[in-house]
Formats: structure tokens, sequence, C-alpha cells
């Protein structure tokens, strides 16, 4: 994939994806069950509503607590309780873009503290290492920017 083209696609997941970040976590006893309860529906009304019984619909609780369910049967029971399943893959931490940035990054340091151990072996460690290596870093990402 084009470099640009690559950018392009991780600022967009960002700006999309940037409220789901603060989403709330998935409850112990998962959303089927905890949303059922809110709305105060029994587990017979959303068997109704897809077609299946009161048991199979604890199995779906069940499954979704212990991720076992499948996105198709969580869609169902999500409209069955009048609900849209949205789902997403979002970084743990920062963003796309600081996602993709990281080997980078990584290698960056990792040279650059290779070269410095050597200097340091020779009585010459730059005083400014953190430095170093974010322009490293920044050299690299720019390379990969113009291609």
């Amino acid at each position: 994939m084009n470099t640009k083209f690559r950018q392009l696609r991780l600022s967009q997941l960002d700006r999309t994806l940037q409220d789901m970040r603060a989403s709330p976590t998935r409850p112990t006893s998962g959303w089927i069950s905890s949303v059922r309860e809110a709305l105060g529906i029994t587990l017979d009304q959303i068997g109704k509503q897809i077609g299946s019984s009161r048991q199979a619909v604890q199995q779906l609780e069940r499954a979704e607590a212990t991720d076992r369910i499948t996105l198709g049967a969580l869609r169902r029971a999500a409209e069955a309780m009048g609900c849209e399943l949205v789902y997403a893959l979002v970084p743990k931490s920062g963003t796309f873009v600081e996602l993709a940035e990281r080997p980078v990054r990584d290698r960056a340091a990792r040279d650059v503290k290779s070269v410095m151990h050597t200097m340091m072996l020779e009585d010459q460690k730059p005083e400014n290492a953190d430095q170093l290596i974010e322009d490293e870093a920044q050299r690299r990402l720019n390379r990969n920017k113009t291609r």
C-alpha cells in the first residue's frame, strides 16, 4: 500500500474512532444481560424475538461473558432489545498513527543507543540522547512519508 495513502487511512481511523476510546468496558456479565436487565426484558421475551428458547438466550449471555459469542448472535440479541451492535478495534493506548510509528521509533532508539554505546566506550557519549533518538525517528518517519 502506498505510504501516503496508508498515512491518510491511519489518520481517518483515528478521527473516526476518537469518541470510542473513552467507551466503557464491557460489564462482567456481558452487554446482553446488562442491557436486558436494565430494560426490564425477560429471557423469554428476547427468546421470542429471535426465535429461540429462554435457555438459548441464557447460553448466549454466558457465551458473551466468556468471549465465545459470534458477532451474528450478538447482533440478533441487540436487535431483539431495540439496540444496534457497534464494534471496533481501537489501540490500547495512543492513536493508530502512533501505533504504526512505534516500530520505526523502536528501531531508531535501538540504533542510536548502539552508536551511543560505541561512542561512550570511546569517551564521546553525547549529552542529549533522547533528542538524538527523536531526531532519528523523525528522519525515518519523514523518509517513509515521501515514498
